[in-house]
């Protein structure tokens, strides 16, 4: 495997399509105003394009090395997608939170708080449930959310797709 194909451009070009999506559907469901009330519509989303892209590229990275794509490799690829998309969704959550709609987390805090009365919380329970969820709202720590998560999704997917489509020169003989 003295030719190996680049992955760079795979990983760039797939991760941004994927970040794309995200934004499309995450600024789809605000603008309706059911951001909140949705989510699942844009977890679900994200989801299948998430393994849809990963797919999409380990089997590019294949089909331009001749066939052939170890494990890491293609672990490798799937998380370089995750990642990719990662970052943009980061860059658009602040822009959202932050310039766009200001708001929103104060609107996300108060349907959790009406959450917390409907499972019959005290006032004394809601308020020390409202300053902790408080404390993870910082630009920095959903930043970090963001990409923790992203990349033990992104993991785990590229993980299992990539041991389903490795194949190594060693195998065909």
């Amino acid at each position: 495997m003295e030719n190996q194909a680049n992955s760079k451009s795979i990983i760039l070009n797939n991760g941004l399509y994927l970040g794309v999506i995200g934004v499309i559907v995450g600024l789809a469901l605000w603008a309706s105003g059911q951001y909140f009330e949705l989510q699942w519509v844009g977890n679900l989303v994200g989801t299948l394009a998430t393994i849809f892209f990963i797919v999409f590229g380990i089997k590019t990275y294949k089909n331009s090395n001749g066939g052939f794509i170890s494990w890491g490799q293609g672990v490798k690829i799937g998380m370089g997608i995750v990642m990719v998309s990662a970052v943009i969704t980061v860059i658009y959550t602040l822009l959202l939170t932050n310039v766009i709609d200001p708001e929103l987390q104060a609107q996300g805090m108060a349907i959790q708080e009406q959450s917390w009365i409907d499972q019959g919380l005290t006032s004394d329970q809601i308020e020390s449930a409202k300053e902790m969820t408080e404390k993870f709202q910082s630009p920095a720590i959903i930043s970090g959310i963001i990409l923790i998560v992203a990349a033990f999704i992104g993991f785990v997917v590229s993980a299992i797709i990539a041991a389903i489509m490795k194949k190594s020169e060693e195998e065909t003989y």
